[in-house]
């Protein structure tokens, strides 16, 4: 519950929006500056993978106003909003970007779409896009520290209800707004979050939306703010406020919000996805393929059963009958069983291993029809994701297999290298030339130092 209306000043909103907006790239150490190149490169490669997919194609042409913005892959140039929100659903669309580990969300396709936005709107530097997406991604992480898994609880999905926020920090930091403007955008973007999980059901498309539609309302609740509209600075903590509404079980820990600003960087934990589906499946997947390399057969396996975490099993393992037999590439990627089963046969879980036609494969659906849960209470989800499958084979064998943590996490990050090779790919994916993909990810992964970003749709479209 909140408590009583704070004095001038001292509001939670007010306090952070006073960091943000004392905020240069000076106070920004090396690793956050790091973390959030990558982030940019891997989302470029992502935005030109979805960019002939139909949902994609569908938004563009959905959106009612062209503009001087920059829809990674398509010739058409939209207006602030329309880029902010086309490239927030095509960096999420195929599920492969971004997460925090720890306090579950995605972070980059919110933050990065704003900042990149607004900055071409008004024709603001490259290094102001960029601090604007250092202080989104930061945003994003901290803020979703307040009240973990309550926004979920409350039937909420925390990407477009806190993206909201953080796309506010990334368009308000881009923008130069001071404290008072960037505590006003807050209290506009509280009003502007939404997003609820009933895509879950079918695997429906609005889950892609939710990003970019949070990306667009921060954006346009920085652009509001700097008129001086008038929005409750008490958006976090009031009576009425943010977590009072969208994670009522919770007690927030707003220290998260006030303490360590510009000494502990959260966003330095944000994790990079190897394979494009749910993120806490990564370590069941690794499992599977470690097995498979064992020379097992899948007719020798008569059942796995895996140890989980409470908190993955409403997502990625029930109702489990609809999870054996998913009804569509998309509703797969969220698939504990599936996941599991098509990393067996292909050694991989990328965008190739989530067609429809794989979705209906009878091979793959036989084993994920093998594959359940029991709930280990010593699992340590959300603090680490782990995999853990045990094996009954037709010879009467047990095999045991753990992967202790996620790869592309704090305890086991992919390499520079490693993000980029997987953004040229996934420009590959979208019909890119090596030498065009190249030419986009150079320019991305200097932001900071590009004068401005007439070269962005330039190379991007």
């Amino acid at each position: 519950m909140t408590g009583p209306i704070p004095p001038q000043g001292a509001a939670i909103a007010e306090r952070y929006a006073a960091w943000l907006a004392g905020l240069t790239l000076a106070d920004v150490p090396e690793k956050m500056r790091a973390v959030a190149a990558l982030d940019l490169v891997d989302a470029a490669g992502l935005c030109i993978a979805a960019r002939d997919e139909e949902y994609m194609q569908q938004v563009v042409t959905g959106w009612d106003s062209d503009g001087p913005c920059t829809a990674f892959g398509h010739a058409r140039r939209l207006d602030a909003g329309g880029a902010a929100l086309a490239n927030g659903v095509a960096i999420h669309g195929e599920d492969f970007d971004d997460t925090l580990e720890g306090a579950p969300i995605r972070v980059g396709a919110m933050t990065i779409p704003a900042a990149l936005a607004v900055a071409e709107r008004f024709g603001l530097s490259g290094e102001r896009a960029f601090l604007g997406v250092v202080a989104g991604l930061e945003t994003i992480c901290r803020m979703n520290h307040v009240a973990p898994g309550a926004i979920h609880r409350a039937g909420f999905h925390p990407v477009g209800v806190i993206g909201a926020m953080g796309g506010a920090a990334a368009a308000g930091v881009a923008l130069g707004l001071n404290a008072k403007q960037q505590a006003m955008a807050f209290g506009i973007a509280g009003s502007m979050a939404s997003g609820i999980l009933e895509y879950l059901s079918e695997g429906a498309w609005t889950k892609r939306l939710h990003p970019g539609w949070a990306a667009q309302s921060g954006l346009r609740a920085a652009v509001l703010a700097r008129t001086g509209f008038f929005a409750p600075r008490t958006v976090l903590d009031g009576p009425h406020g943010f977590f009072h509404a969208f994670a009522p079980s919770a007690t927030p820990d707003f220290g998260h919000l006030t303490t360590g600003l510009g000494a502990d960087w959260y966003a330095t934990r944000i994790a990079f996805k190897p394979y494009a589906c749910g993120t806490m499946i990564h370590p069941y997947i690794d499992c599977m393929i470690r097995l498979a390399k064992t020379g097992l057969a899948a007719d020798q396996i008569v059942r796995i059963t895996c140890p989980t975490g409470e908190g993955l099993v409403h997502r990625l393992w029930e109702p489990l009958a609809d999870k054996h037999h998913p009804p569509s590439g998309y509703a797969a990627k969220f698939s504990m069983p599936f996941c599991m089963a098509v990393g067996f046969f292909d050694g991989d879980a990328g965008l190739a291993q989530f067609s429809d036609a794989r979705a209906a494969d009878p091979a793959v659906l036989a084993l994920a029809a093998k594959i359940s849960y029991v709930i280990d209470p010593q699992n340590e989800y959300p603090r680490n994701y782990s995999g853990h499958i045990r094996v009954e084979t037709t010879d009467g064998r047990l095999i045991a297999l753990d992967q202790p943590h996620m790869r592309g996490g704090v305890r086991e990050p992919l390499t520079p290298d490693e993000i980029r090779a997987k953004a040229m790919a996934n420009c590959r994916r979208g019909g890119w030339s090596e030498g065009r993909a190249a030419q986009l990810i150079d320019w991305i992964a200097t932001l900071q130092s590009q004068p401005d970003l007439t070269g962005l749709g330039a190379l991007a479209t």
